[in-house]
């Protein structure tokens, strides 16, 4: 082995030194500026009129770091050794000093700007992750009208302030967020912070424990990995309940969403303190499902599940109205619709949607209201005046004529986790037949492995597999040769981006709209989107879209201030019970029915819950529904028109 060179070692000495930071830098650069200073004061001794060395040293210093004395010298050996010392103070003293500390605030300011300084705020929101549900989310949160706003008022918290946790804080995160008007001008509001829900100290981080409520939205899972967003939820969880056990506090309030509704029994076992669950796979697939039967279902959905103008649910205390009848407090709120009542019922709550009008309200229960604004669902208190005649609801609905034993022949083009939980959604459906064609990349056998597996009930619906991409328009051609009821184009999550699934799906969607350009009787078409903005992209006039992670942001946002509207909508969705339904005009007998208060009274009678018309062309924006129109403007209902109405069905075996 050969031996190592002096200056190897050297370079080796001063590399380690290097490597440790501005500080240790620092003394090596401290260190040169005495060897040069030394070897100069030394060179230049025997010049120095009976000086001592020290006194030399110290000339060669003051030459090395300030070049103002280069004119004082006398003799050509002097100034020689000032010349090149006032040189080397150039490089060493000022160029490396000036460079290590450029570098040691540049990685200062990296550092802070990334976030990982723990936050020293309570009685904050957190979100947990950074996904295509975080900028929803944060819209929902910071809306003036929205329920988190009023959660935090009831706990006191007189400023608003955000928590996002995000895998690696970059500038991109900002602007995305600034790029929202409604998010820009609460900027000052929002903080930012790296680290992974799967981390206990990044968790700290952010100080969970002490917020008021921890948001963990879901995420579409990378292609190949391993990790999904329910196990990150379930490790937060794990990590949440350990650190508040440790430190004898209570758990803070989660919302959290998971993937697979399978899940459920796993993160309640996680988690013992208060604790909302929202089944993304479950519910999105029901939204289909609904969509599917009911066409139309996409755009009222849009409107009371989204933070778009419109109407919305709401869920009310009823502490003023104790003792009314819901014909009652109907006929004292003109900007309203009473669409039922939560009765509680030991530790759980009772859903009572399309609620006889004769029901008295009880302490304890809450309405569930149809408003454009919160404001207007408020509860009428017994001296407020009736507005509006009073309904009359019986206690049981005019069961609709069904047919049943039909066959719906559905066409899905692409694959996601979600596709067999709709398929078992379908399943349940008794009264229906459904026929499923399935054109994805996928492997036939895998994806039939995947459907069996999701739940047994889900052999009921007959499923047929193609292996093609349906972004190739040959594939396509002798499909829209054949008859289909409904053509689903999903968001893909096998793919790296949400835009890219959403490219996909929309080009497929443009290909299927040309093909079926020239056919008389077009079947419906559904399409899953990812972001919002890619809605206006498509032709709403000839499609139905439902962008799923804003229905599950708002109500995560939602679910988070009033824990029974997540029941509420459960019960909504569900087979069989309270349903949402969109009838002709035969329905009803409609001779007498000019506005809206008298379509109320009519369908009252039948014991429906009107909520508005779904009107046959739509209007200058595309939209066709008029969910909760003015009551005592005339409709101007023509052929074609349906009614969209709350009705009771009989419950699903």
């Amino acid at each position: 082995m050969l031996p190592f060179s002096f200056v190897d070692r050297l370079r080796y000495l001063v590399e380690r030194q290097f490597v440790k930071g501005a500080h240790y830098q620092l003394l090596v650069v401290a260190a040169f500026i005495a060897l040069i200073s030394f070897i100069g004061g030394w060179l230049a001794w025997p010049t120095g009129a009976g000086e001592s060395l020290a006194d030399s040293v110290w000339w060669a210093f003051l030459r090395l770091t300030d070049p103002g004395y280069l004119g004082d010298d006398q003799g050509s050996w002097r100034r020689i050794i000032s010349t090149v010392l006032t040189l080397s103070g150039y490089v060493v003293f000022l160029g490396a000093l000036v460079a290590i500390m450029t570098r040691w605030l540049i990685a200062m300011m990296v550092k802070l700007e990334q976030g990982l300084t723990p936050v020293t705020v309570s009685g904050h929101i957190v979100i947990l992750g950074w996904t295509n549900r975080t900028i929803p989310l944060v819209q929902e949160i910071l809306d003036a009208n929205g329920g988190i706003q009023r959660l935090l008022k009831a706990r006191l918290t007189k400023r608003l302030r955000l928590v996002i946790l995000a895998e690696d804080v970059t500038a991109e995160h900002v602007h995305e967020l600034r790029a929202v008007p409604q998010i820009r001008k609460h900027m000052s509001n929002i903080i930012l912070r790296s680290g992974t829900a799967l981390q206990p100290e990044d968790l700290d981080r952010a100080a969970c424990l002490q917020a008021a409520v921890v948001l963990i939205p879901g995420r579409n899972q990378s292609a190949g990995s391993l990790v999904s967003s329910d196990v990150e939820a379930i490790k937060a969880l794990l990590t949440l309940q350990a650190q508040a056990t440790q430190r004898g506090i209570t758990p803070p309030y989660v919302v959290a969403e998971v993937d697979d509704s399978r899940k459920l029994a796993v993160m309640q076992r996680a988690y013992s303190g208060p604790l909302e669950v929202l089944a993304s796979d479950a519910l999105v697939s029901r939204l289909f499902a609904q969509s599917i039967i009911h066409p139309g279902l996409p755009e009222l959905f849009g409107e009371v599940m989204t933070v778009h103008d419109g109407n919305e649910f709401y869920i009310r205390s009823t502490d003023n109205c104790v003792g009314q009848t819901l014909a009652d407090i109907g006929s004292r709120s003109p900007e309203a619709i009473v669409c039922g009542l939560m009765r509680p019922s030991g530790d759980r709550w009772r859903t009572w949607l399309n609620a006889p009008t004769s029901e008295v309200i009880q302490p304890g229960d809450k309405l569930v209201m149809l408003a454009r604004a919160y404001e207007q669902a408020e509860p009428p208190g017994q001296q407020s005046i009736a507005a509006i005649r009073p309904l009359q609801r019986p206690s049981s609905s005019v069961p609709p004529a069904i047919q049943t034993g039909g066959l719906r022949r559905i066409l899905v083009l692409g694959w996601s986790r979600r596709v067999p939980a709709l398929i078992n959604e379908l399943a349940g459906y008794a009264d229906h037949r459904f026929e499923v064609h399935s054109v994805a990349v996928v492997k036939a056998t895998e994806r039939q492995a995947m459907i069996s597996s999701y739940s047994e009930r889900s052999s009921r619906v007959e499923c047929h597999f193609i292996e093609a991409d349906y972004m190739v328009e040959g594939v396509l051609n002798p499909l829209m040769g054949q008859r289909f009821d409904t053509i689903v184009l999903v968001s893909s999550d096998r793919l790296d981006s949400g835009e890219e699934a959403d490219a996909r799906a929309m080009v497929g969607y443009l290909i299927v709209d040309e093909l079926l350009r020239e056919r008389a009787t077009r079947p419906q078409i559904l399409l899953e989107l990812s972001d919002s903005a890619n809605e206006s992209l498509v032709v709403r006039k000839r499609g139905e879209s439902i962008v799923s992670p804003m229905i599950l942001s708002h109500l995560m946002a939602q679910v988070a201030q009033r824990r029974e509207l997540g029941l509420m909508f459960e019960e909504l969705l569900t087979t069989g019970g309270p349903e949402l339904m969109f009838y002709d005009l035969q329905r009803y007998p409609m001779q007498s029915v000019t506005t809206f208060a008298d379509l109320e009274a009519v369908a009252a009678l039948h014991g429906d819950t009107a909520l508005g018309v779904y009107r046959l062309k739509p209007d200058e924006q595309g939209k066709r529904l008029q969910l909760n129109p003015q009551r005592d403007k005339p409709l101007r209902l023509l052929e074609g028109d349906q009614l969209v109405v709350l009705t009771t069905l009989p419950e699903a075996n």
